[in-house]
């Protein structure tokens, strides 16, 4: 039922981005066709990269490297057991060069994804807390997170840049019909909430590859074991060269020194909450 819960509550907030997208658009055009229609095309070139392109820019950014058996012989058999588990196709396997501890997926589909580790992740945890980790990670490739993620992230992004178009081009000249008063408005709050709405469906999605990474990997305690030690190390080596539009991807919240409490900014439920949902499964 919980999860259920969270598919309906993902579904809700997708709904709310593109609702905004298009109330902008509105704006843009002072009431006509021609606003949405620049809202939707707008949108819908921004989400044709993200499904394209996504998956190279974050492996780029993160300057992962592609392993195999040779050169990963416990990490890639891992990974391809627990695929095999959840019903997947083999996904690539990396490992990323930094000393924070970390892990995430991404890619368009299934049959199209990546699965990438840190050096310090895989230093640090043993080897059933990497089993829960790669468990998790898998969960979002099977549930698709990884592409409604990525969406959600360019639609804000859009709106973001839409609600300077409607402050300069759209409703702040007053002369064409506009109004500028809700012309600022919408250029303050509107990427307000759409960043809202983002990093909700980004904690709903946390919860849901939680519970079924556990059932992937057959129990919940090596994730438990490990999101201790992730979040703790976390707080004292953050990740170098962090990009905030990628945050979302990681199965612990990027840290600067932190803290890690439930918030409407924040991308991850608070580590304390997402065992305690651990624990009710054990």
């Amino acid at each position: 039922m919980t999860k259920f819960i969270n598919n309906i509550k993902t579904a809700a907030l997708l709904g709310g981005l593109f609702g905004l997208i298009l109330f902008i658009g509105y704006l843009l055009g002072h009431g006509s066709p021609q606003g949405l229609m620049i809202a939707l095309v707008f949108g819908g070139a921004t989400n044709v990269i993200a499904y394209f392109f996504s998956d190279k820019i974050a492996l780029a950014s993160m300057r992962a490297q592609e392993v195999n058996e040779s050169s990963a012989p416990d990490l890639v058999p891992m990974v391809r057991r627990l695929a095999h588990n959840a019903g997947l196709p083999m996904p690539r396997v990396y490992i990323c060069p930094h000393d924070a501890p970390n892990a995430f997926a991404t890619g368009r589909s299934p049959r199209h994804a990546a699965v990438a580790v840190t050096q310090g992740a895989l230093r640090l945890l043993s080897y059933d807390e990497l089993e829960g980790v790669i468990g998790h990670e898998l969960a979002h490739v099977k549930n698709r997170d990884t592409l409604t993620s990525c969406v959600a992230a360019a639609i804000a992004g859009a709106i973001s840049f839409l609600a300077y178009m409607a402050m300069w081009f759209g409703g702040g000249n007053s002369r064409e019909g506009g109004n500028p008063i809700a012309a600022l408005l919408v250029l303050l709050f509107a990427p307000i909430a759409a960043s809202i709405i983002q990093l909700a469906i980004s904690r709903s999605r946390e919860y849901v590859a939680d519970a079924d990474g556990a059932a992937i990997v057959g129990s919940p305690h090596g994730l438990i074991n490990a999101l201790r030690k992730l979040d703790a190390v976390s707080r004292r080596v953050p990740m170098q060269q962090e990009m905030q539009t990628h945050n979302h991807m990681f199965i612990v919240q990027p840290l600067s020194g932190r803290g890690s409490r439930d918030s409407l900014f924040a991308t991850h439920p608070s580590t304390e909450n997402r065992i305690r949902r651990l624990l009710e499964l054990a």
